[in-house]
């Protein structure tokens, strides 16, 4: 009996050990290759280079839509790169906003080995861009972020001024969505990120939107949930779609596309209601 507790034991610590070091495998799958831009779907764009604060040379795009007032940087998931993500681009494009989408280092042509400290590095400089060569004003800014891009997103936002900040399909941190996928380990001794989208979001000033699908199998709703109810800030806003978790805003078509619309109406009229108290004060 004794010798069955000790094998159990060291099982039990070797998988521990063995999920520890492959921790960066779970959160950064980078792809280098970019079989796509924005051009096959029939989208003028601009090839865009960052360059970090830590020297690093980024790579990503900047599509422009017509008469477009707002700006979303977007902040993509975990995997592929940038040029998985023309859905989204093609969304943003015909609801009238202009995108700026990046690489994080090491995905795509971006340089670098990928870091939950350079990833936030790496959000900073794309809002740097569009603030100090396409001069758009951060009231003109929505941060944008889904899956692990979501954390991304919230981190910057809760430490740089915008006109509002979109979080869909994200996790309350990272420790608590490697709980749920591993309750049975001690992962939070095991942890080697933070990620903590909970926490950031506390931080952030601006309108926030949630967007979550009740049939997320990667995170689950409740992490939606929870973000919207304990975490944000008013004004803040919840849309529920319905899909899976790389595919909801893509199923729940015009429900998605109508909420964005209904949400951006919201922050602009937001704005103007804010500045005419502020005029009344003074």
């Amino acid at each position: 009996m004794l010798l069955l507790v000790i094998s159990l034991l060291l099982a039990y610590w070797g998988l521990g050990t063995v999920l520890y070091f492959m921790q960066p495998s779970f959160v950064f799958s980078p792809t280098r290759e970019e079989p796509y831009n924005p051009a096959d779907l029939g989208l003028e764009f601009e090839k865009v280079l960052l360059k970090t604060s830590d020297s690093l040379t980024l790579s990503g795009w900047f599509i422009p839509a017509k008469k477009a007032v707002f700006t979303i940087l977007f902040c993509h998931g975990n995997g592929g790169n940038i040029s998985y993500t023309l859905d989204s681009v093609n969304i943003f494009y015909e609801l009238g906003f202009n995108c700026l989408i990046f690489d994080y280092r090491g995905y795509g042509n971006s340089q670098g080995k990928p870091t939950e400290e350079g990833v936030y590095l790496d959000a900073q400089a794309a809002y740097d861009w569009l603030i100090n060569e396409k001069k758009i004003s951060p009231e003109n800014i929505i941060i944008f972020g889904r899956s692990l891009g979501g954390s991304i997103a919230a981190h910057l936002a809760g430490n740089v001024k915008a006109k509002g900040l979109v979080v869909e399909s994200a996790f309350t941190s990272y420790t608590d969505i490697g709980q749920k996928s591993y309750p049975y380990l001690p992962v939070r001794l095991f942890a080697r990120y933070s990620f903590n989208t909970f926490d950031y979001l506390k931080k952030v000033k601006c309108p926030v939107l949630i967007i979550h699908s009740r049939n997320d199998e990667v995170v689950p709703f409740e992490f939606g949930l929870r973000l919207y109810e304990e975490a944000a800030k008013e004004p803040k806003e919840f849309l529920e779609i319905f899909g899976s978790h790389n595919d909801g805003f893509l199923y729940s078509d015009q429900v998605y596309s109508q909420g964005l619309t209904n949400w951006a109406a919201f922050i602009k009229n937001y704005q103007q209601q804010t500045a005419a108290k502020i005029k009344i004060v003074s």
